[in-house]
Parts: C-alpha cells; structure tokens; sequence
C-alpha cells in the first residue's frame, strides 16, 4: 500500500518543522522526510557556532526557545528543535532520502530511498547546505581540503589555510587561531564581508592587522599541493606552505532535483525558482517552497527568523 498524505514535507529542517506544525494544526495529514537526523543542516554546523538572532526570532509555532545567552548555540537550537518534534509528536521519516517527485493526476507520486509516497501537496524545504560551491582548481580532490568545518582543535599547531571572509570563514580562522593554528586567509573581495557578525567583525580585523593572521585580499587559490597551496595575488603568485585547506566558499541549493521536480529556473547565475511570494506555490501546481531554497544561489536572503512564516501562507494556500 502507498502511503496517502494531504501534504508531504520533504526536509526536516525548522522550516520543514515549521510546515509541519502548521499542517498539524489545520488538520491535514501530513508527513515529514528527512535525509538525515532532526534538523540535519544545523547538526553539521560548527560546534560552536553561536547564532546571529536571538532566540525568540528562531521560534517556530508559537512555542518559545528560552536561551541562557543573548544569542544562542548550536547545541541550544538543536535541543529546542528535536523538543519541538518530540512534543508536538510529529510525523517525521528521518535517514530517508527523496529521489524524485513525479505529477499523478493532479497530484504527486514521491520516491524514497525506502518507499513511494502519495500526496496532493508538496512542500520542499531542502535548504542549501548539501552542495558546496567548488574552488575548481587542482588539488581539490585531496583529503587536506574540507567544505565542511567543525571543530577547531583538529588543526591545532598545523598551517591553515581557510578560503574566504564571510560569517563561516572567519569564524574558522578565529577559532583555529586560537587553538594554535597557523592561519592564513585568501580573501577574493577586498575586505571581511560585511554581513559577517558585528561582534566578530572586529576581531577578525585586528588579529590581521596585527598579523596574527594573515589575509591575502584580492586574491584566490591556484592550485593545492600536498604540502603547499599557491595563490594568484596582486603582486603575483605566492606559495604558502600548508596542512590544511578550509573552503568556507559557501553552498547551494540542490537545483538538480528542483528541476528534475518540473520547477522552472531563472536563466541567470542567480538561478531563482519560480514561485508566487503570497503562497510559496511553484508553477508546478500543489509544489511548495519554503525557507533557503527560495532564495536560489542567494542563500543570504532568507534565514529561519524571516522565513518562518512561509508554513503559514503555505498551510492557508492549501486549505483555500
């Protein structure tokens, strides 16, 4: 027998969570499927990533987040979260991967990596962190080079390199700083991005300016060695000596799936899908966005804080 829901939420996320608390609420029947464990994007963050909201901004229907500090942890988000699912009792597949979504008479068939489903309503709420954007240069296939950082006392005394000058890439060359690393940044802008924490800001400058750690601005990496990446510089090419690459050169949506789903693309670098903002629904009729994924290759756009209500305008759409 294939499983039949009103609605199927594919990604357990807090916006995925969020559609479902909000689908439960309305009394549709709904699933959630995650490829990984609750909320996967966020157990992959760094350990010790602290939030740029404060908690109340990351709440999710209705039920409060009390935090201890100002801004709260990683560990914070994922205990207030897995409490969410658990004591609303949602109806959520975890370790289970969706392949594809095929259009049945006016509704979906959805395929897993353990069943097929049968829906009216989609809902894709994927966000983006599954799919690094390459450096695309020599080297970057070997075992020195990571996407992904986590904790800082791994690269202790080693030389660094970390790629890089948003929130992610800062706070690894802080963090691997201060636990004996020898850091150097290849920055392509000209300065730390401006979005980067305003009370981290400050900090990464002065370390560069005391040459604590050093940045190249201007600049990007050309090929990495085993033990040695060089860089293309304004000055020329500069070999650096090197353990480690950290590429925090950001992340993408999964657009291969989005597609493959029927949602239409825009033609530029910016690759937009196409959905109405006043119901999230793609031209893909009953097919939903919501959270990250809306925002295409522009993943600053949208974050838990000011996406959130995306359930609700979903939920409203499907019940009209």
């Amino acid at each position: 027998m294939i499983a039949a829901y009103d609605v199927l939420i594919i990604g357990g996320g807090p916006i995925g969570i969020a559609c479902g608390l909000a689908a439960k609420k309305a009394g549709l029947s709904y699933v959630i499927i995650e490829k990984g464990c609750v909320v996967n994007s966020l157990y992959n963050y760094p350990l010790y990533m602290t939030f740029f909201s404060t908690s109340e901004r990351l709440e999710i229907g209705g039920i409060p987040f009390v935090s201890i500090n100002p801004k709260p942890s990683r560990p914070e988000a994922l205990e207030y979260y897995r409490r969410v699912v658990t004591s609303e009792a949602l109806n959520i597949n975890l370790f289970e991967e969706v392949r594809e979504v095929q259009p049945n008479a006016g509704e979906y068939f959805i395929t897993t990596t353990k069943t097929t489903y049968h829906a009216r309503h989609v809902i894709i709420a994927t966000g983006f962190y599954d799919i690094p954007n390459m450096l695309d240069v020599p080297g970057e296939d070997l075992p020195k080079v990571t996407h992904y950082y986590k904790d800082p006392h791994y690269y202790a005394t080693r030389k660094v390199v970390v790629v890089g000058a948003h929130n992610s890439g800062v706070d690894a060359a802080l963090e691997t700083y201060r636990k004996g690393a020898q850091v150097t940044m290849v920055i392509r802008e000209d300065e730390i991005g401006k979005r980067v924490k305003y009370w981290v800001k400050p900090d990464i400058e002065n370390r560069i300016k005391e040459g604590s750690i050093k940045a190249y601005f201007h600049s990007t990496i050309k090929t990495i060695e085993e033990q040695a990446v060089i860089i293309d510089t304004p000055e020329g090419e500069v070999t650096i000596p090197n353990d480690f690459v950290i590429a925090m050169t950001g992340y993408q949506p999964n657009f291969r799936f989005l597609e493959k789903a029927g949602i239409k693309l825009s033609d530029d670098e910016k690759k937009m899908p196409a959905y109405n903002p006043l119901t999230m629904e793609t031209n893909m009729p009953h097919i939903y966005l919501a959270g990250v994924v809306c925002g295409g290759m522009d993943t600053h756009i949208w974050f838990i804080e000011n996406s959130r209500d995306h359930a609700d305008k979903i939920i409203q759409s499907i019940k009209r």
